[in-house]
């Protein structure tokens, strides 16, 4: 499925018609060459050779070749009607694109203005009248225009107040901004054909906070898509059965640090999803169930220091997940009954100081790839006791080492079985 969304030439910008004559002339050369073609056709489907001379013609002939001549005039006649016909239409077309981006930016600046409002209530209508300006923008550039507003009032400082009139504020304006989420899910959510659909546009959350909010069956199916540096520090987000299909989404540098974040049967399946450096510190951040089946989704250099991360159940069908030079130093990881099936999982260069990583039940197959090479295993307990299959690569050390500090192997993997 092509990620991006068809552009209407109604979206250029300015009108650019030629000329009149040149246009007609060109017209007629067009008529003439067909008509040329056509006669030829026939003259040459009908095998004729050449001509038969008449000295006199008689009354039916000369009709006819009146006839022909009124026929001509009357296709010519034709010919401009038509010309000029399309001609008033595009500038029909431009005058009403016109006018409705002209009336597009005057509700543009009431929905703006309202945002800036000290009233929740009057910034919560401008947040749905710019939802509603999107849905009814004449062109995508339009549409991106309010989205990128609704991303950049997320991106704007928010953090909670202890007194209770500051309290208060606080939580109206978490309700505007979760009213936002919810409104970005639910456009997300509809069909790319559909004429409301968001899916295919660019979201930039970088260093947005979140502490709530429901992003849950959102479909991201192209565009490029920012959680850059964002903070995801309480309350409960949202990813529930999320489709990353296409494009890319990066979490790069993000902080999980409280609250629960959930992936929870998410499927990966085509887009490029980026965990590089994201710090998990706290929290509770769930992927079970989750589906990685294509795409590439990348955990490079991330770092499990604390709280939880659950792969739980999870299914590692096919693409590439990469893990390389991940630090886990604290907290638990789990991947029990997690299916590595095809596809390459790659825990190279990754380093396991403490914490716990616990394969227990993770089924392995011949069929993909899963390499601990040059891993580092330095005292967080990483059992796979329970686990199943072949074992991964760079994993069981060579005849005569010691088994590395806290790594815990099947009965059937073990180096002298």
């Amino acid at each position: 499925m092509s990620p991006r969304l068809p552009r209407r030439q109604a979206e250029r910008r300015g009108l650019r018609l030629w000329p009149v004559g040149i246009v007609l002339a060109l017209a007629f050369t067009t008529a003439v060459l067909v008509a040329a073609a056509v006669f030829y056709a026939g003259w040459d489907l009908l095998g004729a050779r050449e001509l038969k001379p008449e000295r006199r013609i008689d009354s039916k002939t000369l009709f006819d070749l009146v006839k022909l001549a009124f026929g001509v005039v009357a296709g010519a006649g034709a010919l401009v009607a038509l010309v000029v016909a399309y001609r008033r239409q595009r500038v029909d077309e431009d005058g009403a694109l016109r006018d409705a981006t002209r009336l597009h930016t005057e509700r543009f600046t009431t929905a703006v203005s309202q945002l800036g409002d000290e009233s929740a209530a009057v910034r919560l209508g401008g947040v749905h009248a710019l939802a509603g300006l999107a849905d009814d923008a004449p062109t995508r550039e339009l549409r991106q225009t309010c989205i990128d507003v609704l991303c950049a009032y997320l991106r704007l400082p928010y953090t909670a107040e202890a007194d209770a009139e500051a309290r208060h504020a606080y939580l109206a304006l978490r309700e505007v901004r979760h009213t936002v989420i919810r409104l970005i899910r639910d456009h997300l959510r509809l069909p790319v054909r559909h004429h409301h659909s968001w899916q295919g546009h660019d979201f930039d959350f970088t260093g947005v906070t979140f502490d709530g909010g429901d992003l849950s069956e959102a479909v991201f199916s192209g565009g490029t898509v920012h959680f850059i540096g964002a903070t995801f520090s309480s309350g409960t987000v949202h990813f529930n059965g999320a489709e990353f299909s296409g494009g890319t989404v990066h979490f790069g540098g993000a902080v999980f640090s409280g609250g629960t974040v959930h992936f929870s049967g998410a499927e990966f399946s085509g887009a490029t999803a980026f965990f590089g450096g994201a710090e998990f510190s706290g929290g509770t951040v769930h992927f079970i169930g989750a589906t990685f089946s294509s795409g590439t989704v990348h955990f490079v250099e991330a770092e499990f220091s604390s709280g939880t991360v659950d792969f739980g159940g999870a299914e590692f069908s096919g693409g590439t997940v990469s893990f390389i030079g991940a630090v886990f130093s604290g907290g638990t990881v789990h991947c029990l009954g997690a299916t590595f099936s095809s596809g390459t999982v790659d825990f190279r260069f990754a380093t396991f100081s403490s914490g716990t990583v616990d394969f227990g039940r993770a089924r392995f197959s011949n069929n993909g790839t899963v390499s601990f090479g040059l891993a580092t295993f330095s005292g967080a307990a990483v059992d796979f006791t329970r686990a199943s299959g072949p074992a991964p690569h760079g994993l069981i050390p060579a005849a005569g080492s010691p088994m590395p500090d806290g790594l815990t192997l099947a009965a059937a993997w073990q180096p002298d079985h």
